[in-house]
């Protein structure tokens, strides 16, 4: 079986998009106008990451401001009803991405409590919308769910700009994260993955400085069928593969998607490139265990302007370009490996 590989998530929105985006904010357009360049850009999203050669696709979270806030911000929504308006659009099977309970765990004050609201009754709520989200986005026919869990390595850089990051919170993220993925069985969790990385806004990093073993042994305990890995951007990579192939579960055959592509630099990857990425990594992680992804989403954000591509639209394009010879490399390294 060739190794598999997969899109994290986001591509940038169209500068139009965003033109848009903005007037609404200001109140010189209207809900209608911004659905409008929503639906034209998922649409693209899709069919341009169809001809790119991907067997599973996203619609670029073009419908949403942020990874991360879409179900508390102005949109309030789940990601399984943004993924319902775009599959209609999709030729080939879809994926949805989702924000971890450990990323919104962070909106309850970090020591004190919420008067008629108590810090337990608040991670209650919050596993079991979390839990709707990915059960939402199966039913409506996504092939996998991955959860973005960008804090993680985050939580160990001690930044005292942001004080939970000195809160030793790791342990406490991953213990979170698996109340929701132990309400699935062993089966649905083959489907539903972990996406770690550094950051990926406006081309930007926010944790690139932490060392990954403050987060690999540890994420690992998450109960995912498999993860998907910033490492095309890393300097180290080798010891990081390394670390993977010693580290991920060997019981419940979690595949370790490694980052082969980055978002963050308009140069685009060769599939040769891409090929020697995954040819270096089988030397520590077991083939079966392999995969190949994006070390992040393209644009997480909507308003990001991509300032190192020089505008949305070159940086989308870029982006496609990234992905098919994502797609091309996976295949060269597959018959290399005789897989």
């Amino acid at each position: 079986m060739p190794i598999p590989t997969e899109v994290v998530g986001s591509l940038p929105r169209p500068t139009i998009l965003q033109k848009v985006l903005a007037e609404w904010d200001a109140g010189t357009a209207t809900q209608a106008d911004v659905v409008k360049e929503q639906d034209k850009a998922a649409k693209e999203s899709i069919e341009r990451m169809e001809q790119a050669g991907a067997v599973l696709v996203t619609d670029g979270e073009q419908r949403i401001s942020s990874f991360a806030t879409y179900p508390i911000t102005e949109y309030k929504t789940y990601a399984y009803e943004n993924f319902a308006k775009s599959k209609p659009y999709a030729k080939a099977p879809m994926k949805q991405a989702v924000i971890a309970p450990s990323m919104l765990y962070l909106l309850y004050p970090l020591e004190d409590s919420i008067e008629g609201y108590s810090k337990e009754a608040f991670v209650e709520d919050l596993v079991n919308e979390c839990e709707k989200d990915i059960r939402g986005s199966f039913k409506a026919g996504a092939k996998r769910v991955s959860i973005d869990f960008t804090e993680g390595r985050l939580a160990s850089k001690k930044d005292p700009r942001n004080p939970w990051t000195g809160a030793n919170l790791l342990q406490t993220f991953i213990d979170l994260n698996n109340k929701v993925l132990d309400r699935f069985t062993p089966e649905e969790r083959r489907d539903i993955g972990i996406h770690t990385c550094p950051g990926g806004d406006c081309d930007s990093v926010h944790s690139y400085d932490v060392d990954y073993h403050e987060l690999l042994p540890s994420m690992f305990q998450m109960n995912a069928g498999y993860f998907l890995i910033q490492l095309a951007s890393e300097k180290n990579k080798e010891r990081v593969y390394k670390e993977i192939g010693e580290t991920i579960r060997k019981d419940a055959k979690g595949v370790a998607f490694i980052g082969v592509i980055n978002p963050l630099d308009p140069k685009v990857e060769t599939p040769e490139q891409v090929s020697d990425a995954l040819i270096a990594a089988s030397k520590y992680i077991a083939v079966d265990q392999l995969g190949a992804t994006d070390d992040c989403g393209f644009s997480p954000f909507s308003i990001d302007v991509k300032p190192k591509h020089g505008s949305p639209d070159f940086a989308r394009d870029i982006a496609f370009q990234k992905i098919a010879n994502r797609i091309k490399g996976v295949e060269l390294a597959s018959a290399k490996l005789g897989i």
